[in-house]
């Protein structure tokens, strides 16, 4: 068996300008160990059987299972027995690589494609002959790292000419090899929403409702006028109304805080009717003559203090909406 030169290129299996990935995108190495020449049609040629050899490769991911390969190989210098006579064989390869992962850290695969090679004969006629031949090999990858992988790796030469002959080439060795340039993964920034409050303030609604003297009874036209009301208490489900009854001073206090309530309660119960909502939406009190706006003095006067307030209070809407935070 007879040595042969190799250059092993080291920068290619160190770099500093890589970085580590689970899943990289690129990777280089080298592999090294022995090769197999089987001759045809030889007229009693004999070749050494086992060759040093070895040589570089450098591949291409398409997918985490798919990879295009290429590289450079040296089947070895193989002498024939007896003589001083040798035949060398190296060339390029050209792989389509198919992975399949077996744990986290195992690989197995299959490789094929073509071999560009050169072969030369030395004090054997002095031949050469080059060409493509077909080849196909198995392996397993472990990755001692994420970026650092060691295998098995075994290739086949199908009919390299050699002169008038041919000869198959088995090689078998170990492989190591470095892997990088994984795409950086796509993190979506984070996004912090907080919630942003709103208050809408919504008027105050009343409406005034006038009394004839001693009356409880509410006048079809006043009821019209509820409308606003209706829609208020539809649009919002916290909305209230409180009706208000009041009174002139004519009469004794007791009495008229009594008119004043059933005034309140009467115009209440017509809302609840007419709106079709609960008692606890629509509440009533009286007042008597307690809050007159205007004087009792006159005629005039009393007629104005003889009336109900249909009163929505004033409405804070509090609105809650989430916003990206600055």
């Amino acid at each position: 068996m007879k040595k042969t030169f190799l250059v092993l290129p080291l920068a290619l299996l160190v770099s500093g300008a890589v970085n580590a990935a689970t899943d990289n995108t690129f990777y280089a190495g080298a592999r090294l160990g022995n090769s197999f020449y089987d001759l045809k049609h030889n007229d009693g040629i004999n070749l050494d059987k086992e060759n040093l050899a070895g040589g570089v490769f450098m591949g291409y991911k398409v997918t985490p299972w798919f990879a295009l390969e290429t590289g450079y190989t040296h089947l070895g210098s193989a002498t024939v027995e007896g003589t001083d006579a040798k035949v060398r064989i190296q060339g390029a390869d050209i792989l389509a690589k198919f992975s399949y992962n077996v744990t986290e850290n195992v690989d197995l695969y299959v490789k094929g494609g073509t071999y560009y090679y050169d072969a030369h004969s030395k004090n054997l006629g002095d031949e050469k002959s080059h060409g493509w031949a077909g080849t196909a090999g198995l392996g397993m990858d472990y990755f001692i790292t994420d970026n650092v992988s060691a295998g098995l790796d075994y290739q086949y030469y199908h009919d390299i000419k050699l002169g008038a002959d041919k000869t198959d080439v088995h090689f078998v060795g170990a492989t190591l090899a470095y892997h990088w340039g994984a795409p950086a993964p796509v993190v979506a920034p984070e996004v912090v929403y907080v919630d942003q409050v709103s208050v809408a303030t919504i008027e105050e609604l009343k409406l005034t409702v006038p009394f004839a003297f001693d009356s409880t009874t509410i006048t079809a036209g006043d009821a019209s006028k509820l409308a606003p009301f209706e829609e208020r208490l539809n649009t919002y489900p916290d909305a209230t109304i409180t009706v208000v009854g009041h009174t002139d001073s004519k009469g004794s206090e007791a009495y008229n805080q009594k008119l004043s309530q059933e005034r309140a309660e009467a115009v209440a119960q017509a809302l609840r009717t007419q709106l079709n909502v609960g008692t606890d939406r629509i509440l009533s009190e009286g007042r008597g003559e307690l809050d007159p706006v205007a004087s009792n003095d006159t005629a005039e006067g009393r007629s104005e203090n003889r009336r109900v307030d249909i009163i929505v209070p004033e409405l804070n809407i509090e609105t809650v909406t989430q916003v990206v935070a600055q």
